[in-house]
């Protein structure tokens, strides 16, 4: 049986009739039961339509209950589940289905539900193993697909529990990031033998968490920089602030200091970094409660169990202490390669190391500072986001003749895009929200620019390439 499928089964002998999983909106609670018996009546139906090893089951759900149904059940039948982040635009989540080519599609609720009442009676011969594809920009901003198989799954749980199943149901925790995120697609097991309790928001909204947080007496919360940000503000305006949280894990990469020393002060006993990458299966290095000071304020920490990291030149030599370089990770729960493309594999995957593409520093403490990174992409709210598309779909306004985005710090969302662009001689440059208009249909909304700059045209190279250092200087 598949390293999911059996954790669910598990979970359902240990923790019987204890909520798995809470969509706040609804009310609706799915028990470690119901998780298994619905997920086995959604795997009858699959099977019956042919569904097995090796295909693939696009979940284009939003996260909730019928998502993760959805997903134990293709674990069953030894499918690949694909979850699509139905926040993308809509041409966006085409691309990333089309690259699937699944089997089935799972568009709503009614399909899962529809689908359970089509196996409900039916028994399931449970498949060897299973398989994901957690899709991610790659290092090109176009669509890829990061493969993991049974072992990395099994690789992720041992990193971040060790194995071992809780005697009891555990406490509360939050959803927050989307179901079809590496955060929770590699990390669904250890959920489950943990036997935590997730709670899911429709929508991630800083007064809502604080709610959630205070009505659960959570003792943790799992966020990305910019979250911690609005959780902060949001504490301002509330009459009683909630009890304060033991720890605060902040994933994503580095934080600012301002940010985690009023974390600390307002928010949390300890403020935990983690830094990872979707092809890392979610595991990487972060800080403790023993690192110093330093560590915990300017880096992200050092490699996590099972993890080795190394910072390395163009060359792939090693690099000494305090030199920068790229960030280089080997670890049992890297990926096994990017789905249907050799080539991009064997660029990002050398010799059992994963080139994360960010550059990085080793200290001689042993823990890792984040530099900067390799090309252009920045990070928007724990969102990749690459200039170049953004640029593509931005020149087919017809008013824009050419355009650059670069990033600027924001204290909120860690980094925003400002769109530098050149307009044609015959139209008049458009408006901002004009521009925002245009892009709503094409890309995501994290991806869209905050603000636009025109000019006459853009500074270039000495080699004819756009001077993004220049713009940058600009801001």
């Amino acid at each position: 049986m598949s390293w999911l499928a059996d954790a669910v089964r598990g979970a359902a002998q240990r923790f019987g009739d204890a909520a798995a999983f809470v969509e706040e909106d609804s009310g609706e609670r799915l028990t470690f039961q119901d998780l298994d018996r619905r997920s086995d009546e959604v795997a009858a139906a699959l099977a019956a339509r042919g569904v097995g090893a090796g295909q693939r089951v696009v979940l284009q759900l939003p996260s909730g209950n019928d998502y993760v149904i959805a997903y134990a059940a293709t674990a069953k039948v030894g499918a690949v589940a694909a979850g699509v982040n139905v926040a993308l635009a809509p041409a966006e989540q085409e691309r990333l289905v089309a690259l699937a080519d699944p089997a089935v599609r799972l568009r709503s609720f009614d399909d899962v539900r529809s689908l359970a009442q089509e196996g409900a009676g039916r028994a399931v011969r449970p498949g060897r193993s299973s398989g994901i594809l957690v899709f991610t920009s790659g290092t090109t901003g176009l669509p890829k697909a990061a493969v993991f198989a049974d072992e990395q799954l099994r690789a992720v749980t041992m990193a971040d529990t060790g194995g071992e199943w809780a005697e009891a149901p555990g406490g509360a925790a939050l959803g927050s990031t989307s179901f079809a995120h590496v955060g929770f697609m590699t990390k669904l097991p250890w959920y489950l033998q943990r036997g935590l309790r997730t709670h899911v928001l429709s929508r991630w909204r800083a007064d809502d968490v604080l709610d959630v947080v205070e009505r659960e007496a959570m003792a943790e919360l799992g966020a990305v920089a910019p979250q911690v940000a609005l959780l902060l503000r949001a504490l301002g305006a509330r009459r009683t602030p909630p009890p304060r949280l033991r720890r605060l894990v902040v994933g994503g990469a580095a934080s600012s200091r301002q940010l985690v020393t009023e974390a600390r002060q307002r928010l949390a006993d300890a403020f935990l970094v983690r830094y990872s990458l979707t092809e890392s299966g979610g595991c990487g290095l972060g800080t403790g409660a023993d690192d110093s000071e330093a560590a915990a304020l300017d880096g992200v920490g050092r490699p996590r169990g099972g993890v080795e990291a190394q910072v390395r030149d163009e060359t792939g030599r090693l690099q000494p202490v305090d030199e920068p370089g790229e960030l280089w990770l080997r670890s049992p729960t890297v990926m096994a390669g990017y789905f249907r493309d050799p080539q991009a594999t064997a660029e990002t995957l050398q010799a059992g190391w994963l080139r994360t593409g960010d550059r990085a520093v080793a200290r001689v403490d042993g823990t890792y500072a984040l530099v900067g990174r390799s090309k252009e992409m920045y990070v928007r709210g724990g969102y990749n986001v690459y200039p170049a598309e953004v640029e593509t779909a931005l020149c087919e306004h017809p008013a824009v003749a050419d355009v650059a985005v670069v990033a600027r710090e924001d204290p909120i969302m860690g980094e925003v895009g400002v769109a530098f662009a050149v307009a044609r001689p015959t139209l008049p440059a458009p408006s901002l929200d004009e521009l925002m208009g245009f892009l709503g249909p094409r890309l995501a909304r994290w991806k869209h620019p905050v603000e636009v700059r025109w000019l006459p045209e853009l500074p270039l190279t000495a080699m004819s390439k756009i001077d993004r250092q220049a713009l940058r200087a600009r801001l």
